[in-house]
């Protein structure tokens, strides 16, 4: 059985927040009140809006998923008690990220108790949306340093191309011992016509040629939404940010649940996994063994293939 582990995925019990002013609140059958519209945010079928482990689970189970990594979101508000309480529960199959309130100055100390008393191993920084807050700042700096020390790892999305890549190629050169994991494949944009009109997501993928740094590809499908499955342009996307890092620096992550309002969670790797562009040892690295290296995952739960009623 080839290990599958999905380096990107967000859990809630309940979305009630707000960003730039706007609400994002958990309506019904799915759906949220979103920045001034109402989104489908969750399959229909979660009709509570409640995106809980134990509903996770059951999808990863299906797709013969052993294992998850779940980061955080400013536009799903501060999830930490809750996944402190998923960490404790599931150790063997969630890697759980605490985010701090970046957006207010202090946050070192936030930071600092996430690690110390809620014994979160990784934190979350939605970097793309702290345009203006730089990030090798005094405060940043101080909490990296932090991290680095105790081996706390970093998930960290981007801003689109290169825009703050400066900024973190300076954290990772003054903290080369933090482990980083930089999400969404650098914000890949799809091809429109040849040659592709913007191609500074390179830059994001550059950074992992740096020893401890990682890429994943969190929400591809999502970018890739248009071409729909089996997304071929996401596939050589792949392959192009493997040409700039290796594939031993790329994880597969499906950004779940919102990318499975437009396809199932099985869907979200098995694009690749039927792609001739990639070899049985690619597709093996790419889909879990560099994540359970990363992440540090023991022994992983066997998850027998379980033939669908329509078969």
């Amino acid at each position: 059985m080839m290990t599958l582990i999905d380096a990107h995925s967000h859990l809630w019990l309940v979305q009630n927040t707000r960003w730039n002013g706007l609400e994002i609140r958990t309506l019904r059958n799915g759906r949220s009140m979103f920045l001034g519209e109402e989104r489908q945010m969750l399959p229909p079928f979660m009709i509570d809006g409640r995106n809980t482990a134990e509903v996770f689970l059951s999808n990863m189970d299906y797709a013969q998923v052993q294992a998850a990594v779940v980061v955080q979101e400013f536009i799903d508000g501060q999830q930490n008690g809750y996944l402190a309480e998923v960490s404790r529960r599931y150790p063997d199959r969630f890697f759980c990220y605490g985010m701090a309130d970046y957006l207010r100055p202090g946050f070192y100390e936030e930071a600092l108790r996430l690690i110390a008393v809620d014994k979160f191993h990784g934190l979350a920084i939605p970097a793309h949306r702290l345009l203006g807050q730089p990030l090798n700042g005094p405060e940043m700096m101080k909490m990296f340093k932090l991290m680095e020390g105790n081996d706390v790892l970093l998930s960290i999305t981007l801003a689109d191309g290169d825009q703050q890549v400066g900024e973190l190629r300076e954290v990772i050169e003054e903290c080369p011992r933090l482990k980083v994991a930089i999400g969404h494949l650098g914000m890949a944009n799809p091809p429109v016509t040849p040659p592709w009109e913007n191609r500074s997501w390179q830059e994001q993928m550059k950074l992992a040629r740096h020893e401890n740094v990682m890429i994943e590809s969190g929400g591809i499908t999502w970018l890739y939404n248009d071409e729909f499955y089996p997304f071929p342009s996401a596939v050589r996307a792949i392959r192009e940010a493997a040409g700039l890092a290796g594939m031993d620096k790329l994880m597969w992550g499906s950004d779940y649940p919102r990318t499975i309002t437009a396809i199932t969670y099985r869907m979200s790797y098995d694009f690749v996994l039927k792609s001739t562009e990639m070899t049985d040892g690619e597709k093996r690295l790419f889909l879990g063994e560099n994540a359970r290296r990363f992440y540090g995952f023991g022994p992983l739960v066997d998850l027998p293939y379980i033939k669908n009623m329509s078969e």
